[in-house]
């Protein structure tokens, strides 16, 4: 399996930067601890990720998680001719419509002012279930399965 075409590898590679760094809590009796207890701010800081781990981990984890301007989402088909069968077609165009029916009823609720978590004095919508979305780093939209190399999963 290509390990670097697959988002799981993806993810469980880029979690793993981030804990590459990480040390246990001291036990008592060894010198970590007496250091710890000596110095806290010193050892605390010893624990910390380095400004290099620290800038990969964010660069993977932006470039990983932005929109390429070509992607299909979720409900859509890059090619409209993707089967001739009239009953998947129907079934693909009502799956569709209920997508388009759920982003439209997010963003009914994104404006009412009884939510206050989407419409409080911050004004921060909620995108996480938007089916479709723009390119870039959005925070909304499902690409489809089929453009990820998914062999050996």
């Amino acid at each position: 399996m290509d390990c670097l075409s697959s988002p799981c590898c993806n993810q469980l590679w880029t979690i793993s930067i981030w804990r590459l760094p990480t040390k246990l809590s001291p036990e008592k009796g060894t010198p970590e601890y007496d250091e710890l207890m000596a110095n806290p701010d010193k050892a605390y800081l010893k624990t910390v990720t380095s400004q290099f781990l620290a800038v990969l981990g964010i660069s993977l984890v932006e470039i990983l998680s932005k929109h390429s301007s070509d992607e299909v989402y979720l409900g859509q088909r890059d090619t409209p001719d993707w089967t001739s069968d009239a009953e998947p077609l129907q079934a693909f165009e009502k799956f569709g419509k209920k997508l388009a029916d759920i982003e439209e009823r997010i963003l009914r609720m994104n404006s009412d002012e009884k939510f206050r978590n989407r419409y409080g004095p911050v004004k921060m919508p909620y995108t996480l279930l938007y089916p479709t979305s723009k390119g870039g780093l959005t925070g909304m939209g499902f690409p489809t399965v089929s453009q990820f190399n998914l062999k050996g999963l």
